[in-house]
Order: C-alpha cells, then sequence, then structure tokens
C-alpha cells in the first residue's frame, strides 16, 4: 500500500474543508430567508448573508461618467472668458473634443482651425464684435500697428490663463455637484471633482507639451470661399517674415479687423508681387459649374496661370467641343494636357482658342514667368476601358516626358513644372524637374519623390462629373493654388480648395507649407537637370484606380 505523507493529508483536509461547508451556508441561508418570511417579527441567526455586491469596474464606470459629465456641464454654464484681443472682443472656451486643436470663428464668414495641439480638449475663440473705439484708435494712430503683434500676444496670454483658472472651477464644480446629487455622499461628491481636476490638469499638461506654435502657418478656413484669401493669408509673407507665432497672430486679427471695417465690403486680396500664383485644376468632366468656380478663384487670388492637368471632356467628341469656349474668358492664360477622356480632335480644338497653351510630347513654355513641359495621355479611354499594355504606356510616356527635361536643362532653359495627367506616367520625371502635376485619380495628394521632385495630384474640378451621383455621397469640387516665388521659381506654398460636390454648399481652404519652407527648416537640394539627385523620399506611392 502506498504510504501517503501526514503534511499532505494536513493540506487536503485545508482544501475541502471551505468546500464542504459551502452547502451547510447555502442552507442556512434558505432556512433565514423562510424564517424571515414566515415569522416576520422573530430574530434571524446572526449568521451574516450572502449579500450581492456591485462589482468594482461598474462602480468605476459610472464614476467615470459622472465626473465626464459634470465636468462637460461646467464647462458648458460658467467655462468661457470674454477677453479683448487687439480691438476685437471675443470669448475664449474650453470644449471636450478627441482631436484638440483651436477653432477661430469669424461669424458669419466662416471658421479658422489650427491643429494647435493634441489632447482632448479644444480651444474655441469666437470673435464677438469689433470695438469702434479700439478700431478708431489704430486707425488714427497708425503706428500703433507695429506693436499690435505684441499686445495680440499679450491679450491671448492673459485670456489663456484666465480660462484656465475659470475651467478648473467649472469642471471641479460641475463634477462635484453632479456627485452629489448621484450619490447623496459628500465624499463621494468630493471624489468626483478630484477625477475632474486630475482629468483636467493632465489635458493642459498635454496640450501644453504638445503646443505647436507653428500651427497658425497651416490654417484651415470654412466658409465663404470669397474671404478665403484674405483670412489665410499671403504665402510669400507666411515663408519668409518672422518670429512665427506672434506676427502671423497680428496678421490673423488685422484680416479679421478689415473684414468687420464699416465698409459694407470684403477686403480685397492683395497678392505679393514677388509671388506667380497657379491654379491647378484637372478631371472637369464636362461640369459647366466648373467654369464659374474658376473664374471665381482666379478673381479673389488674382491668379496669374491656370494649368490643367487633363480629362477636360468626357467623351472627347466634337459636339463636346462647345463646352471649351468658356476658357477664353476665364482672365489667365490656360496651360493643358491631354487626359484618357481627351480625344486629338479636342486638342485641335483647343489649340485655336486664344490664351490657351496645350503642352504635348514634352514641348516647353514659358507662361507668367514659369516654364511648364507636359505630355498628352498615351490612352483614349472615354468608355473607361483598360487596354492591355496601359501602364508600360503611360511609364513610356513619362520616359519622353523625362528625356525633353533633360534636353531643356542642357539647352540652359530648364523646366519648371511638368504636367502629367496620369501619376503613373509623372512618376518618370523624378529628379529632372523640381515639380510635376497631375490628375486622374480623383482625388489630391502630395508627396516627394525618390529623388527630389514633389508630385502633387490633383482631384476632380468637376466633381467627378456624371459620376458624382454613383456613390452614396457626391465627390467634392477640388482645386489649388500653388504660390512659387518669382526669382527661384519654386513652390513656397499651396491652398488646398474643397467644395461640396453636387447639391452641396461647403468650402474649406487649407494652407500647406513644403518642410523646406517651414522656419528653421534646411532647405533641401533642388533635383538635378542631368538626372537623379538624393533626397529625402516622401510618402508611398498612391494607388491607382
Amino acid at each position: 500500500m502506498v504510504r501517503v505523507p501526514v503534511a499532505a493529508l494536513h493540506a487536503l483536509a485545508e482544501v475541502m474543508n471551505p468546500i464542504r461547508t459551502v452547502p451547510r451556508a447555502l442552507t442556512r441561508r434558505y432556512r433565514d430567508h423562510r424564517d424571515r418570511r414566515d415569522h416576520p417579527g422573530r430574530r434571524m441567526s446572526a449568521t451574516p448573508e450572502l449579500a450581492v455586491r456591485p462589482r468594482p469596474w461598474s462602480r468605476a464606470a459610472g464614476l467615470v461618467a459622472v465626473v465626464l459629465l459634470g465636468a462637460w456641464l461646467g464647462l458648458l454654464v460658467v467655462g468661457n472668458v470674454r477677453v479683448p484681443v487687439g480691438p476685437m472682443d471675443t470669448t475664449m472656451t474650453l470644449r471636450p473634443s478627441l482631436a484638440g486643436g483651436t477653432k477661430i470663428n469669424v461669424s458669419p464668414l466662416g471658421a479658422l482651425q489650427l491643429d494647435s495641439h493634441v489632447a482632448p480638449v479644444r480651444l474655441d475663440v469666437n470673435v464677438d464684435q469689433l470695438d469702434p473705439a479700439r478700431a478708431q484708435a489704430l486707425v488714427d494712430h497708425p503706428e500703433r500697428l507695429s506693436g499690435l503683434q505684441d499686445e495680440v500676444a499679450q491679450d491671448v496670454e492673459h485670456g489663456t490663463l484666465d480660462l484656465a483658472v475659470r475651467s478648473c472651477v467649472a469642471v471641479v464644480t460641475g463634477a462635484t455637484a453632479l456627485g452629489l446629487a448621484v450619490y447623496r455622499r459628500p465624499r463621494r461628491a468630493l471624489t468626483a471633482g478630484g477625477l475632474a481636476l486630475t482629468l483636467l490638469v493632465a489635458s493642459g499638461g498635454t496640450a501644453y507639451a504638445t503646443w505647436n506654435p507653428d500651427s497658425v502657418l497651416e490654417p484651415k478656413f470654412s466658409g465663404l470661399l470669397s474671404s478665403a484669401p484674405s483670412l489665410v493669408g499671403n504665402a510669400r509673407s507666411i515663408v519668409t517674415e518672422f518670429d512665427v507665432y506672434q506676427k502671423e497672430l497680428a496678421r490673423l486679427v488685422t484680416n479679421v479687423t478689415k473684414l468687420y471695417d464699416v465698409t459694407s465690403t470684403l477686403p480685397a486680396y492683395q497678392p505679393d508681387p514677388t509671388t506667380i500664383r497657379v491654379l491647378h485644376v484637372s478631371d472637369i468632366h464636362l461640369n459647366p459649374a466648373s467654369w464659374k468656380i474658376i473664374g471665381s478663384l482666379v478673381e479673389q487670388y488674382k491668379v496669374n496661370v491656370i494649368v490643367d492637368s487633363g480629362d477636360t471632356m468626357d467623351h472627347g467628341t466634337a459636339a463636346e467641343n462647345g463646352f471649351l469656349d468658356p476658357i477664353e474668358d476665364l482672365g489667365a492664360p490656360y496651360v493643358w494636357v491631354r487626359g484618357n477622356h481627351d480625344s486629338r480632335g479636342t486638342q485641335e480644338y483647343l489649340k485655336h482658342l486664344k490664351n490657351v497653351h496645350v503642352l504635348d510630347d514634352g514641348h516647353a513654355r514659358t507662361v507668367a514667368g514659369l516654364r511648364f513641359a507636359g505630355m498628352g495621355d498615351p490612352q483614349y479611354t472615354p468608355d473607361r476601358s483598360k487596354a492591355d499594355g496601359a501602364e508600360a504606356s503611360q511609364e513610356l510616356a513619362g520616359a519622353r516626358l523625362a528625356s525633353a527635361l533633360r534636353d531643356q536643362s542642357a539647352a540652359g532653359t530648364p523646366v519648371d513644372v511638368a504636367i502629367a495627367h496620369e501619376p503613373s506616367a509623372a512618376r518618370e520625371v523624378d529628379g529632372d524637374v523640381p515639380l510635376v502635376l497631375a490628375g486622374h485619380l480623383h482625388h489630391e495628394d502630395m508627396e516627394v519623390m525618390k529623388y527630389g521632385t514633389r508630385l502633387r495630384i490633383e482631384g476632380s474640378t468637376g466633381g467627378s462629373g456624371l459620376r458624382a451621383v454613383e456613390g452614396k455621397y457626391p465627390d467634392p469640387i477640388q482645386a489649388s493654388i500653388l504660390y512659387f516665388d518669382r526669382d527661384s521659381r519654386r513652390l513656397q506654398a499651396w491652398d488646398e480648395i474643397k467644395l461640396g460636390g453636387l447639391g452641396l454648399t461647403t468650402a474649406e481652404v487649407s494652407r500647406h507649407l513644403p518642410k523646406e519652407n517651414q522656419p528653421g527648416a534646411t532647405p533641401s537640394p533642388s533635383p538635378s537637370a542631368g538626372g537623379p539627385s538624393p533626397a529625402t523620399p516622401g510618402s508611398p506611392a498612391p494607388s491607382t484606380p
């Protein structure tokens, strides 16, 4: 017989005893419950009952919900301050937000959004009104404008500090009051208030750690399109002037001051004379509304030249040619390359329109101070078909364009901007030109390729034409304003413009700067004309449809 050690038996007994006692405890609980029901006046056994208690995680989740809701209600009620910023009266408010950032509301014209910080709170600044006395003082004493940036920075700093203190009080009060109403226990209510304060302090610390003053350089405007150039500002000034934050903030205040001037007209956009402004459009697809939109952008931004990277037509038939006639009245030279929906007949018709410059086979032409070269799409597929070897034909067309660019550089007339309809053709010129423009994909993109050439892909300026009704939502109407330095002829900034598609009336403008134009950045070497040169690789190539 196998002998079991005594220690093992004791251990087994200690394990089994609690298991044996469970039925007894349940039996006692059942008897106590029966006796309490049958004999209400009888004193029950002193044995404690097995009570059902709330789970810890459910209590914690309830407390968090009370803290968040109370903090939000507190901010809504008292979490805002009225701050005079320069000549304007503003209201600053903290709002819960997953994305963070700063939103400046300029009613009724629209709003500016800045990626100023990453935190679960957003700073809202509402421009309430222009103070007539302070505005008149600036008009009467223009010498005060030189110190406006310091005054504005101090106003914003004081307002932010006041807002932080008031928000702390609002958050703690709201969470504590709601906690007292829900739990009816002062200790639990104070716990809710303390957690709310901790949450706000943590959010403020995150915002401070991720604060980006350069976000003022790349604002996103949404609202009335006509006021966008004035609110977003001048690209040349943004790149070359400053001490970044304070001066640009003063410029923003100055622009808003003009908008609220007693004159009933919106301020005229005054472009920098050393900047060349190029309007990039693409894939209009027979949308007649595009011409009015393009004409408006030309007028508002004082555009020097329009570049169309193809697919202006839908089928390229002779019956469609009359659609192109408004190009002559757009108010700016029109540079065009053929897309896969444009026929050779379309190209010949455009050649006879005044102020139109048709580019093909790598031929170059100087327009408005910039030298352009382009290659028409080698395919003609108005039925959206894709023939065998289509990708190879695009790469061959791109290689021919690259060869023409190298010939231009060797002749001492380097090209500033190359144009091709399909991105697969445009990629072949990497290293032979600073910038290449394309379309075809019906969505915008920008990347710096392996050898330093920047590829800009435009969305559909026609909202994809009749294709706009194919999806669940209409495609947006997209275009871009490209700002070039007149001396170096290099891209210094661009504005992405997005309008609501069919049946929508939204407008959005966002400013972007190349990395080499960011304050404090070291300019990257331009692609050499003779071949590829090292550069920082860009983002992955966008997929073709």
